[in-house]
Protein backbone atom coordinates (compact mmCIF):
# COMPACT_ATOMS: atom_id res chain seq x y z
CA UNK A 1 0.00 0.00 0.00
CA UNK A 2 1.56 3.25 -1.09
CA UNK A 3 0.96 6.10 1.31
CA UNK A 4 1.01 9.80 0.42
CA UNK A 5 2.87 11.98 2.93
CA UNK A 6 1.60 15.26 4.35
CA UNK A 7 3.50 17.98 6.24
CA UNK A 8 3.68 15.66 9.22
CA UNK A 9 3.42 12.44 7.26
CA UNK A 10 -0.04 12.01 8.84
CA UNK A 11 -2.31 9.45 7.36
CA UNK A 12 -5.71 8.80 8.88
CA UNK A 13 -7.16 5.43 8.10
CA UNK A 14 -10.79 5.20 9.18
CA UNK A 15 -11.40 1.53 8.87
CA UNK A 16 -14.98 0.50 9.48
CA UNK A 17 -15.83 -3.03 10.57
CA UNK A 18 -18.28 -5.05 8.51
CA UNK A 19 -19.58 -6.94 11.54
CA UNK A 20 -20.77 -6.00 15.03
CA UNK A 21 -18.17 -5.52 17.75
CA UNK A 22 -18.58 -5.99 21.48
CA UNK A 23 -17.36 -2.49 22.35
CA UNK A 24 -16.98 0.84 20.54
CA UNK A 25 -14.03 0.74 18.14
CA UNK A 26 -10.86 2.31 19.45
CA UNK A 27 -8.93 5.13 17.84
CA UNK A 28 -5.20 4.41 17.98
CA UNK A 29 -2.33 6.69 17.01
CA UNK A 30 0.66 4.84 15.52
CA UNK A 31 4.02 6.63 15.26
CA UNK A 32 5.99 4.46 12.83
CA UNK A 33 9.75 4.73 12.23
CA UNK A 34 9.36 5.12 8.48
CA UNK A 35 9.50 3.01 5.32
CA UNK A 36 13.23 2.40 5.08
CA UNK A 37 13.08 -1.35 4.43
CA UNK A 38 10.87 -4.12 3.12
CA UNK A 39 10.41 -5.30 6.71
CA UNK A 40 9.16 -1.89 7.86
CA UNK A 41 6.69 -1.63 4.98
CA UNK A 42 5.37 -5.13 5.74
CA UNK A 43 4.99 -4.22 9.42
CA UNK A 44 2.92 -1.14 8.57
CA UNK A 45 0.72 -3.24 6.27
CA UNK A 46 0.21 -5.75 9.07
CA UNK A 47 -1.02 -2.98 11.36
CA UNK A 48 -3.36 -1.60 8.69
CA UNK A 49 -4.78 -5.01 7.79
CA UNK A 50 -5.35 -5.98 11.42
CA UNK A 51 -6.99 -2.65 12.23
CA UNK A 52 -9.39 -3.19 9.34
CA UNK A 53 -10.33 -6.64 10.63
CA UNK A 54 -11.03 -5.24 14.08
CA UNK A 55 -12.90 -2.12 13.02
CA UNK A 56 -10.22 0.06 14.59
CA UNK A 57 -9.46 3.61 13.50
CA UNK A 58 -5.69 3.72 12.98
CA UNK A 59 -3.95 7.06 12.56
CA UNK A 60 -0.44 6.55 11.22
CA UNK A 61 2.50 8.93 11.11
CA UNK A 62 5.42 7.82 8.94
CA UNK A 63 8.32 9.63 10.63
CA UNK A 64 10.84 8.90 7.85
CA UNK A 65 13.50 8.17 10.48
CA UNK A 66 12.99 11.35 12.51
CA UNK A 67 12.54 11.25 16.28
CA UNK A 68 11.39 14.88 16.18
CA UNK A 69 8.54 13.98 13.83
CA UNK A 70 7.51 11.15 16.15
CA UNK A 71 7.50 13.46 19.18
CA UNK A 72 5.34 15.96 17.30
CA UNK A 73 3.03 13.15 16.20
CA UNK A 74 2.55 11.93 19.77
CA UNK A 75 1.64 15.45 20.84
CA UNK A 76 -0.87 15.60 17.97
CA UNK A 77 -2.36 12.28 19.10
CA UNK A 78 -2.66 13.64 22.65
CA UNK A 79 -4.44 16.75 21.39
CA UNK A 80 -6.81 14.58 19.37
CA UNK A 81 -7.56 12.50 22.49
CA UNK A 82 -6.93 9.12 20.87
CA UNK A 83 -7.65 6.04 23.00
CA UNK A 84 -4.07 4.73 22.85
CA UNK A 85 -0.69 5.44 21.27
CA UNK A 86 1.58 2.86 19.66
CA UNK A 87 5.21 3.99 19.26
CA UNK A 88 7.88 2.25 17.20
CA UNK A 89 10.74 4.54 18.30
CA UNK A 90 13.43 5.64 15.86
CA UNK A 91 16.07 5.70 18.62
CA UNK A 92 16.28 4.61 22.26
CA UNK A 93 16.61 7.92 24.08
CA UNK A 94 14.75 11.21 24.33
CA UNK A 95 11.21 10.03 25.14
CA UNK A 96 10.57 10.79 28.82
CA UNK A 97 9.06 14.25 28.35
CA UNK A 98 6.52 13.40 25.67
CA UNK A 99 5.59 10.08 27.28
CA UNK A 100 4.96 11.93 30.53
CA UNK A 101 2.64 14.24 28.59
CA UNK A 102 0.71 11.19 27.37
CA UNK A 103 0.52 9.80 30.91
CA UNK A 104 -0.84 13.06 32.29
CA UNK A 105 -3.45 13.05 29.53
CA UNK A 106 -4.52 9.54 30.56
CA UNK A 107 -3.54 7.97 27.22
CA UNK A 108 -1.75 4.59 27.44
CA UNK A 109 1.39 4.14 25.32
CA UNK A 110 2.62 0.85 23.88
CA UNK A 111 6.22 0.50 22.66
CA UNK A 112 6.63 -1.82 19.68
CA UNK A 113 9.52 -3.25 17.67
CA UNK A 114 12.36 -1.10 19.03
CA UNK A 115 12.96 -0.02 22.65
CA UNK A 116 13.18 3.16 24.71
CA UNK A 117 15.21 3.94 27.83
CA UNK A 118 12.37 5.94 29.38
CA UNK A 119 10.91 5.22 32.81
CA UNK A 120 8.91 1.97 32.39
CA UNK A 121 6.04 3.60 34.30
CA UNK A 122 5.47 5.81 31.24
CA UNK A 123 4.34 2.98 28.97
CA UNK A 124 2.22 -0.15 29.36
CA UNK A 125 4.48 -2.71 27.71
CA UNK A 126 6.93 -3.32 24.89
CA UNK A 127 5.98 -5.84 22.18
CA UNK A 128 9.14 -6.83 20.35
CA UNK A 129 11.72 -9.46 19.48
CA UNK A 130 14.99 -9.95 21.36
CA UNK A 131 17.50 -8.05 19.22
CA UNK A 132 20.38 -9.12 21.43
CA UNK A 133 19.49 -12.78 20.87
CA UNK A 134 19.36 -12.17 17.11
CA UNK A 135 22.94 -10.89 17.24
CA UNK A 136 23.99 -13.88 19.32
CA UNK A 137 22.39 -16.29 16.84
CA UNK A 138 24.31 -14.63 14.01
CA UNK A 139 27.58 -14.80 15.94
CA UNK A 140 27.07 -18.42 16.97
CA UNK A 141 26.31 -19.52 13.42
CA UNK A 142 29.39 -17.74 12.10
CA UNK A 143 31.66 -19.11 14.85
CA UNK A 144 30.65 -22.63 13.87
CA UNK A 145 30.83 -22.04 10.12
CA UNK A 146 34.28 -20.42 10.31
CA UNK A 147 35.65 -22.73 13.02
CA UNK A 148 36.29 -19.65 15.14
CA UNK A 149 38.64 -17.89 12.72
CA UNK A 150 37.13 -15.02 10.75
CA UNK A 151 37.82 -11.42 9.68
CA UNK A 152 34.41 -9.73 9.59
CA UNK A 153 32.91 -6.63 7.99
CA UNK A 154 29.83 -5.24 9.75
CA UNK A 155 26.98 -3.10 8.44
CA UNK A 156 25.24 -1.38 11.34
CA UNK A 157 21.70 -0.02 11.40
CA UNK A 158 20.58 3.46 12.39
CA UNK A 159 22.89 4.77 15.17
CA UNK A 160 21.16 4.83 18.55
CA UNK A 161 18.33 2.50 17.51
CA UNK A 162 17.65 -0.48 19.75
CA UNK A 163 18.03 -2.90 16.84
CA UNK A 164 21.49 -1.60 15.93
CA UNK A 165 22.73 -1.36 19.52
CA UNK A 166 21.52 -4.78 20.66
CA UNK A 167 22.30 -6.75 17.51
CA UNK A 168 25.88 -5.49 17.63
CA UNK A 169 26.14 -6.16 21.36
CA UNK A 170 24.81 -9.70 21.02
CA UNK A 171 27.03 -10.51 18.04
CA UNK A 172 30.15 -9.22 19.76
CA UNK A 173 29.38 -11.13 22.96
CA UNK A 174 29.77 -14.34 20.96
CA UNK A 175 32.72 -13.59 18.71
CA UNK A 176 34.80 -12.13 21.56
CA UNK A 177 34.99 -15.67 22.93
CA UNK A 178 37.05 -16.70 19.88
CA UNK A 179 40.51 -15.08 19.59
CA UNK A 180 40.55 -15.75 15.86
CA UNK A 181 37.36 -13.79 15.19
CA UNK A 182 37.31 -10.02 14.90
CA UNK A 183 35.46 -7.18 13.21
CA UNK A 184 37.98 -5.51 10.90
CA UNK A 185 35.69 -2.89 9.41
CA UNK A 186 32.32 -1.41 10.29
CA UNK A 187 30.03 1.21 8.79
CA UNK A 188 26.47 2.48 9.04
CA UNK A 189 23.94 1.51 6.40
CA UNK A 190 20.87 3.03 8.13
CA UNK A 191 18.88 -0.15 7.40
CA UNK A 192 18.53 0.74 3.68
CA UNK A 193 19.61 -1.19 0.62
CA UNK A 194 21.18 1.80 -1.14
CA UNK A 195 23.22 2.84 1.88
CA UNK A 196 24.20 -0.76 2.54
CA UNK A 197 25.63 -0.99 -0.97
CA UNK A 198 27.46 2.33 -0.68
CA UNK A 199 28.90 1.55 2.75
CA UNK A 200 30.03 -1.93 1.71
CA UNK A 201 31.76 -0.43 -1.32
CA UNK A 202 33.64 1.94 0.99
CA UNK A 203 34.56 -0.86 3.41
CA UNK A 204 35.94 -3.00 0.60
CA UNK A 205 38.00 -0.09 -0.72
CA UNK A 206 39.36 0.51 2.79
CA UNK A 207 40.21 -3.16 3.34
CA UNK A 208 43.86 -3.94 2.72
CA UNK A 209 42.97 -7.32 1.29
CA UNK A 210 39.27 -7.81 0.42
CA UNK A 211 39.94 -11.46 -0.39
CA UNK A 212 40.91 -12.00 3.26
CA UNK A 213 37.41 -11.04 4.45
CA UNK A 214 35.78 -14.15 5.81
CA UNK A 215 32.24 -12.86 6.45
CA UNK A 216 29.87 -9.90 6.31
CA UNK A 217 27.32 -9.37 9.09
CA UNK A 218 24.52 -6.89 8.36
CA UNK A 219 22.00 -5.70 10.94
CA UNK A 220 19.18 -6.20 8.42
CA UNK A 221 18.49 -7.87 5.10
CA UNK A 222 18.05 -4.70 3.05
CA UNK A 223 21.59 -3.56 3.86
CA UNK A 224 22.89 -7.04 3.06
CA UNK A 225 21.10 -7.15 -0.28
CA UNK A 226 22.82 -3.90 -1.21
CA UNK A 227 26.12 -5.20 0.15
CA UNK A 228 25.84 -8.34 -1.99
CA UNK A 229 25.73 -6.16 -5.10
CA UNK A 230 28.81 -4.26 -3.90
CA UNK A 231 30.66 -7.52 -3.22
CA UNK A 232 29.85 -8.89 -6.66
CA UNK A 233 30.99 -5.63 -8.26
CA UNK A 234 34.29 -6.01 -6.40
CA UNK A 235 34.79 -9.50 -7.81
CA UNK A 236 33.89 -11.38 -4.61
CA UNK A 237 31.61 -14.39 -4.38
CA UNK A 238 29.10 -13.64 -1.58
CA UNK A 239 27.71 -16.73 0.07
CA UNK A 240 30.89 -18.68 -0.51
CA UNK A 241 33.56 -16.12 0.34
CA UNK A 242 32.70 -14.01 2.17
CA UNK A 243 29.97 -15.71 4.17
CA UNK A 244 26.89 -13.53 4.59
CA UNK A 245 24.59 -13.24 7.62
CA UNK A 246 21.74 -10.76 8.14
CA UNK A 247 18.48 -10.26 10.00
CA UNK A 248 14.77 -9.77 9.12
CA UNK A 249 13.89 -12.61 6.69
CA UNK A 250 12.17 -10.46 4.06
CA UNK A 251 11.10 -12.10 0.80
CA UNK A 252 14.13 -10.88 -1.13
CA UNK A 253 16.39 -12.44 1.50
CA UNK A 254 14.85 -15.86 0.87
CA UNK A 255 15.51 -15.38 -2.83
CA UNK A 256 19.15 -14.62 -1.95
CA UNK A 257 19.24 -17.77 0.21
CA UNK A 258 18.02 -19.85 -2.73
CA UNK A 259 20.59 -18.21 -5.00
CA UNK A 260 23.36 -19.09 -2.53
CA UNK A 261 24.37 -15.44 -2.09
CA UNK A 262 23.04 -15.21 1.48
CA UNK A 263 23.95 -17.92 3.98
CA UNK A 264 21.68 -17.01 6.88
CA UNK A 265 18.79 -14.69 7.63
CA UNK A 266 17.42 -14.49 11.17
CA UNK A 267 13.71 -13.85 11.18
CA UNK A 268 12.25 -10.73 12.74
CA UNK A 269 8.52 -11.25 12.32
CA UNK A 270 6.79 -8.36 10.57
CA UNK A 271 3.20 -9.62 10.73
CA UNK A 272 2.77 -8.55 14.34
CA UNK A 273 -0.16 -6.18 13.94
CA UNK A 274 -2.49 -8.75 15.49
CA UNK A 275 -0.25 -9.23 18.54
CA UNK A 276 -0.01 -5.49 19.09
CA UNK A 277 -3.66 -4.59 18.66
CA UNK A 278 -4.78 -7.54 20.78
CA UNK A 279 -2.70 -6.18 23.67
CA UNK A 280 -3.85 -2.59 23.13
CA UNK A 281 -7.50 -3.57 22.99
CA UNK A 282 -7.12 -5.90 25.96
CA UNK A 283 -5.73 -3.04 28.01
CA UNK A 284 -8.51 -0.69 26.92
CA UNK A 285 -11.00 -3.37 27.97
CA UNK A 286 -9.53 -3.44 31.48
CA UNK A 287 -6.70 -5.96 31.50
CA UNK A 288 -3.76 -4.76 33.60
CA UNK A 289 -1.47 -7.80 34.04
CA UNK A 290 0.72 -7.41 30.98
CA UNK A 291 4.48 -7.88 31.51
CA UNK A 292 6.79 -5.00 30.57
CA UNK A 293 8.14 -6.99 27.61
CA UNK A 294 5.98 -9.25 25.46
CA UNK A 295 8.49 -11.28 23.46
CA UNK A 296 8.08 -11.95 19.74
CA UNK A 297 10.13 -15.09 18.93
CA UNK A 298 12.87 -15.20 16.27
CA UNK A 299 13.85 -18.01 13.90
CA UNK A 300 17.02 -18.76 11.93
CA UNK A 301 16.85 -19.66 8.24
CA UNK A 302 19.89 -21.15 6.56
CA UNK A 303 20.48 -21.55 2.84
CA UNK A 304 21.67 -24.80 1.30
CA UNK A 305 25.47 -25.08 0.93
CA UNK A 306 26.65 -24.17 -2.55
CA UNK A 307 28.45 -26.87 -4.55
Amino acid sequence: MRMKSTALGMITLCLAATWPVAAPAATIGFAQVGHESEWRINFTKSMVDEAQKRGTTLRIVDADGSRAVQVEAIRRFIAEEVDAIVLAPVVIDGWDEVLEEARLAGIPVFIVDRAVDADPKLYVTRIAANFNLEGKLAGAWLAQASLGRCAILELQGTPGSAAAVERKRGFESIIEQFPGMRIVGTGTGHFTRAQGQATMTDLLVAARDPDAICAVFAHNDDMMLGAIEAMKAAGLDPGRKPLTISIDSVSAAFAALRAGELNVTIELKSDIGGHILEVVEGYLAGRRDYPKWILVPSDLHEGAPRP
